[in-house]
């Protein structure tokens, strides 16, 4: 089910067309109803939390092990003018470095399956590429093959992108959680007005076009609507950023999700469900969270390009230096 259609069905659930199929919907219908999208909301909130966690615990530990692996490098030591060589030392930078690669670098490693799945290779493919290369020919290094070792190249490279990866699901996390608490805005109940001039309490999803709701002093407003009957200031700051409250008298408009001011105040609805302002805003928040912008598209094309001409130049420049008869004298 798309979102469009998540948004119509609740709003054929909770705004009936008349009170008598509002009494044909059970209590627990309505319950299960709300439970389930809390569940929802509370399981994407938690899922990019536990990310985060995720990144930033490999992130600490590749860092810690990046100080020992940086220090035992001889390509460091021979930078630093030290030497700090000792019997076995290749194999505690193998060690750590194993751990750094495995451990730290599984996110990478796992995004070039997705990507080669999906056919789409990119920057996960381009980083595992670049640190499983690192990784094997140091280790192919230790075990007797000519070379220098690469493992502090792998260690600070899966720090940073590690590093960046972390920052950047925070953002992500704590957007979702400012859309969490817009959709927080409007209250449980409402004072609906019945015919008599008394009240009574209803949920706010049981509103419809046309209900009247008395808004008492310091309450959130539960529905769009015109004032009727009152007057007092409302506080909209969360949903216009208007700093100060807003004068509100007779025939006046109101927004789901403000808050009332010292004043009480009679609402005829003229919104509900998805029509009401907030249920927009929500919904275009949400869009643009969603979907990919121009910007970010033509990113995922350009890592494309880029991991598709690197990988073909080291394939080019691998063959042909696999080709030359004499390899020294190339250096020279």
């Amino acid at each position: 089910m798309n979102q469009h259609e998540h948004h119509n069905h609740g709003k054929h659930d909770h705004h009936p067309k008349n009170s008598s199929d509002r009494g044909k919907r059970s209590d627990e219908e309505m319950s299960h109803d709300h439970s389930s999208h809390d569940h929802e909301g509370h399981s994407h909130h938690d899922h990019h939390k536990m990310m985060v966690q995720d990144f930033k615990f490999r992130f600490w530990w590749v860092l810690a092990l990046t100080i020992p692996i940086l220090a035992l490098s001889p390509m460091i030591q021979d930078f630093l003018g030290v030497d700090w060589r000792f019997v076995g030392d290749t194999w505690i930078l193998a060690a750590f470095s194993s751990v750094v690669y495995f451990f730290g670098g599984w996110p990478f490693l796992s995004g070039l399956i997705d990507e080669l799945k999906k056919k789409q290779p990119g920057m996960m493919t381009l980083i595992a590429l670049a640190i499983t290369v690192a990784y094997v020919y140091s280790t192919a290094v230790v075990l007797g093959f000519e070379g220098h070792l690469l493992y502090w190249e792998l260690s600070t490279l899966v720090a940073i992108m590690l590093l960046g990866h972390w920052v950047e699901m925070r953002s992500v996390m704590s957007a979702s959680a400012a859309l969490e608490k817009l959709a927080e805005l409007l209250p449980g109940n409402a004072h609906r007005v019945k015919e008599d001039g008394s009240t009574e309490d209803v949920p706010v999803e049981e509103l419809q076009k046309g209900d009247k709701v008395l808004i008492k002093p310091g309450e959130k407003i539960p529905a769009d609507g015109i004032v009727v009957k009152g007057e007092s200031s409302v506080n909209e700051a969360m949903l216009t950023g208007e700093s100060k409250p807003v004068r509100k008298a007779k025939e006046d408009e109101v927004i789901g999700g403000s808050v009332n001011g010292e004043g009480s105040l009679t609402v005829e609805i003229n919104k509900t469900g998805d029509e009401s302002f907030l249920s927009q805003v929500v919904d275009l928040v949400r869009q643009a969270q969603e979907s990919k912008s121009k910007t970010q598209d033509l990113a995922n094309r350009a890592a494309f390009w880029l991991t598709i001409v690197a990988i073909s130049a080291g394939a080019l420049t691998f063959m042909a230096w696999s080709l030359l008869p004499d390899k020294n004298l190339a250096l020279r």
